[in-house]
C-alpha cells in the first residue's frame, strides 16, 4: 500500500510540475553523461530531476542567479548517480548552496602535534555529512569540459558515502555485493596509482583521488559517469565495483 501511495504522489507531482521540454532538451545538450543515456533512462532521469527540484532547496549565494534552465541542468547532474537507486538515497539533507565561483571557507585544523592552523583553501565543492551540498557554479558549468570531471557527481558521491557514517570510500553496499571484493578493488587500485605516482608516471585519473579513500571513491565516480571507457580500461576492478554499486553500465 505504501508503494502505491508513493507512486501516486510521484505521478501527481510529475504531472503538476513537469520539466518543460525545451528545458529538458537544454539540460541534455549541456550534460553529456545524461545525453548518452537511452531513451527510457533519460525519461527516468527526468522524473528524478523533477522530484529533486521539488525536494531540495537550490540556494544561489553572493548575487548568483539561477534560472529554470540552470536548475534543471543541476538536477540532471545530481540525479545521474541515483538513476537506478532512487531519490531516497538522498534523504537526510535539504539544501544545495551554489556560489558563482570557487569559495574559500576559513577553518581551524589541529595537526598531530596539537598546533592549530587556520586554513583558507579555494574549493569547487563540498558536502557536509548532515548538512548541505555546496557547489561552485563555474565548476558545474565546466562538467565534461575536462575529461572525467563533474563536481556535482563528485559531491553527490560523497553524500552517498556518508549514508553509513563519515566519508571513507566505503558507501553502504547492496545486499549481494561483496565487501571484500570492494576492498580488494579499491585498495589494489590505490596501491597501483601510488606506485605510478612515485615513478613519475602520468596517472589515468585525477591525482586528487589519492588525497584519501573518500576522494578516491568520489573521483572514480566522476570518471565512471563522464569517461567510463577510460576507467574500465585503466582501473577495471574499480569500474566493476562501481557498476554494481550504481547499478548502471555507462560503457
Amino acid at each position: 500500500m505504501f508503494d502505491k501511495i508513493r507512486n501516486w504522489r510521484v505521478r501527481r507531482l510529475v504531472a503538476r510540475h513537469p520539466i518543460a521540454e525545451p528545458l529538458w532538451q537544454d539540460a541534455l545538450r549541456r550534460c553529456a553523461a545524461a545525453r548518452a543515456l537511452g531513451a527510457s533512462d533519460q525519461a527516468a532521469l527526468r522524473v528524478l530531476a523533477t522530484l529533486f527540484l521539488d525536494s531540495k532547496s537550490l540556494e544561489p549565494a553572493r548575487g548568483l542567479h539561477l534560472d529554470d534552465a540552470d536548475r534543471v541542468l543541476l538536477a540532471a547532474h545530481a540525479c545521474l548517480p541515483i538513476l537506478k537507486l532512487g531519490l531516497a538515497w538522498y534523504d537526510g539533507w535539504h539544501s544545495v548552496i551554489v556560489y558563482p565561483d570557487a569559495f574559500v571557507p576559513h577553518r581551524a585544523k589541529t595537526d598531530a602535534a596539537g598546533v592549530v592552523h587556520q586554513t583558507a583553501d579555494a574549493m569547487a565543492g563540498e558536502a557536509w555529512e548532515r548538512g548541505p551540498v555546496i557547489l561552485s557554479w563555474a565548476d558545474v558549468l565546466d562538467a565534461g569540459r575536462k575529461p572525467g570531471h563533474n563536481v556535482v557527481i563528485h559531491e553527490m558521491a560523497h553524500k552517498l558515502d556518508m549514508l553509513n557514517g563519515n566519508a571513507n570510500g566505503f558507501p553502504p553496499l547492496h545486499r549481494r555485493m561483496d565487501r571484500r571484493a570492494w576492498s580488494r578493488a579499491f585498495t589494489g587500485a590505490w596501491d597501483q596509482l601510488q606506485e605510478q605516482r612515485r615513478n613519475g608516471a602520468e596517472l589515468p585519473i585525477d591525482p586528487y583521488a589519492l588525497e584519501s579513500p573518500a576522494e578516491f571513491f568520489a573521483v572514480a565516480s566522476e570518471q565512471f559517469f563522464e569517461t567510463p571507457a577510460a576507467l574500465r580500461l585503466h582501473l577495471p576492478d574499480v569500474y566493476r565495483q562501481l557498476e554494481q554499486f550504481y547499478r548502471q553500465h555507462p560503457y
